[in-house]
């Protein structure tokens, strides 16, 4: 162990490490981690937006503590995992002796500094691409069947952290198209779909439910340079802070010269370029590119063992850079230090003012999956995300969540009304109200699902056929629903819904039949845009909004 990690390496991946215990036990969660929390109460080999490994992170992690620590403890480990790979992946005999300069590069980088303690997707991405990489390496020197199949294990692994994993994966196998020709590395390729198989068959069994919403459902905007193609550019930026010259000048300055390095450029050039490319269809996010932190630290850290000018430069900002993220790191926890603004870590307090209103009655709060988890996670109370057609589908969606409440005393909590029974302001001067009504005998019907046979509907054909699939083990009554068309542009974002006219083609039907469909004729309404591209089937119950009942159906033009 000392020969491979100095004992200097090993009290600062100390430090690093009891950092980050002390940030996950003292910071409040954020929303994503309270949504991914909300997955571990419920283990499955998959979720509405994402693969299960952050959820066996923090189910691991509720093992050894409650609260905070008990969602972020795995990530503190993976994350001092991952630092001990970036310094064994470093061939350069002389970093023993820019130890210091190591840990500077490595907090300089913002997003890491993030996933150092926050349990995300893209933490165990982070340390799952570190371990490949590593492993790939030995490979690449040694090729052998135990490593071919460790490759193979981690190319699963890589994928149930997150799908952007694939990038890893096939920019590394590009970069050596000889793996293709190696027996080896197709063994290790079967291994992984193996391995990957519980994940692909959870797919299949809920309809593909996370690849449709990533790929096909997901509202987009019109396209801007400043929105889409500027804003991926800065946060390109923004993932390397103020050292970010450093990094992207290593990469352009680094010459492969062996198939690990050209593996590393690959990885990097085809990670910006990939996401460069997809900024003229949709808006990208920091965290997208939050993989090139490994490939590119290696290439920085290597180039600045050997430019003794650039490390200086390094040094002075990666002390400003250091100070910054600790006062940032202080804020999340202590607000009051940068009173303009309220964060997510902020949100403990609105959980328990809404608590002191409506006691351990259970909430639905109105489309926000975010807000319903992070009120159970600080109170232990009941709650419902409950989503309508201004929103998008989730989790709660699909799970049983909802027959948890079914017929229960709930309080409705939503930021659309402007009076109710009770009403809440989180911290913050520019926080909204939210109200809030009590409901004594609460119904949904979120889960009934419409279809049709076709591919396309056409809006002036008449007596078109609709079917409604029932999957409750009760009938419903059709005077208790309100069927509604929802009218979309090209971008998925909703223009208007309109009350859908309808009769059942069984005469005499009354009812939708638990467990069956049910089929209706319709005739759509004039929308009063022309610019049109997709429906989307609605169903309002019991005065509640209308809801998600259908894919987005293209239009026939």
């Amino acid at each position: 162990m000392k020969k491979e990690f100095p004992a200097t390496f090993l009290w600062f991946l100390l430090g690093w490490l009891l950092l980050n215990i002390l940030q996950s036990a003292f910071t409040g969660v954020i929303y994503d981690e309270a949504y991914y929390w909300y997955y571990s109460q419920n283990m499955a080999w998959g979720y509405f937006d994402h693969p299960p490994m952050v959820a066996v992170l923090i189910k691991l992690s509720s093992i050894f503590f409650n609260g905070e620590l008990g969602v972020r403890f795995m990530s503190t480990l993976l994350s001092a995992g991952t630092a001990m790979l970036l310094w064994k992946l470093i061939e350069d005999k002389t970093k023993k002796n820019y130890i210091a300069h190591f840990f500077l590069l490595l907090f300089s980088m913002v997003l890491f500094n993030a996933y150092g303690f926050l349990t995300l997707p893209d933490t165990p991405l982070l340390f799952f691409t570190a371990l490949f990489l590593w492993v790939y390496k030995g490979y690449l020197n040694k090729p052998n069947w135990p490593l071919a199949i460790a490759l193979g294990l981690l190319m699963a692994a890589l994928m149930y952290s997150k799908y952007h994993a694939v990038l890893v994966i096939v920019f590394v196998i590009l970069s050596n198209l000889r793996l293709l020709l190696d027996p080896k590395a197709w063994v290790a390729v079967l291994i992984a779909l193996l391995a990957y198989f519980p994940h692909l068959n959870w797919l299949y069994l809920n309809d593909f439910v996370t690849i449709k919403y990533h790929i096909y459902e997901r509202p987009n905007h019109p396209y801007t340079f400043t929105g889409f193609t500027l804003g991926y550019i800065l946060n390109l930026i923004a993932n390397f802070g103020l050292l970010f010259p450093f990094f992207y000048w290593a990469l352009f300055k680094t010459k492969p010269r062996d198939k690990f390095t050209k593996a590393l450029v690959f990885l990097a050039y085809g990670v910006i370029g990939f996401f460069f490319v997809s900024t003229f269809q949709k808006r990208s996010q920091a965290q997208w590119v939050i993989v090139l932190c490994i490939p590119l630290f290696i290439l920085t850290y290597t180039y600045l063992l050997q430019n003794a000018k650039s490390r200086k430069w390094m040094v002075r900002l990666g002390v400003v850079s250091m100070v910054l993220l600790f006062y940032a790191r202080a804020w999340l926890i202590y607000q009051p230090l940068f009173p303009p603004k309220v964060f997510e870590t902020h949100s403990k307090e609105w959980t328990q003012k809404l608590e002191a209103i409506v006691g351990d009655t259970p909430v639905v709060f109105e489309n926000s999956y975010r807000r319903a988890p992070m009120y159970s996670f600080y109170t232990g109370n009941q709650s419902f995300s409950l989503n309508n057609i201004h929103y998008r589908r989730n989790q709660y969606s699909i799970d049983s969540s909802e027959a948890n409440i079914q017929h229960k005393k709930i309080a409705y909590v939503t930021y659309y009304a402007n009076s109710g029974d009770f009403s809440y302001k989180p911290i913050g001067k520019n926080s909204r109200v939210f109200w809030g009504k009590y409901i004594d005998d609460f119904k949904s019907y979120r889960k009934l699902h419409c279809f049709i046979e076709t591919e396309e509907v056409s809006l002036n054909k008449k007596n078109q056929i609709l079917n409604i699939y029932n999957p409750y083990n009760q009938d419903i009554a059709l005077s208790h629903i309100k069927l509604n068309v929802a009218y979309l542009n090209d971008y998925k974002q909703l223009k208007e819904t309109k009350p859908l006219a309808y009769k059942t083609k069984l005469n005499g039907t009354t009812f939708l039949k638990a467990k069956d469909t049910t089929q209706f004729i319709i005739n759509f309404p004039k929308p009063k845009e022309d610019n049109l591209s997709f429906i989307r089937f609605s169903i309002a119950e019991h005065n509640l909004l209308t809801g998600i009942n259908s894919e987005s159906i293209p239009i026939k033009k």
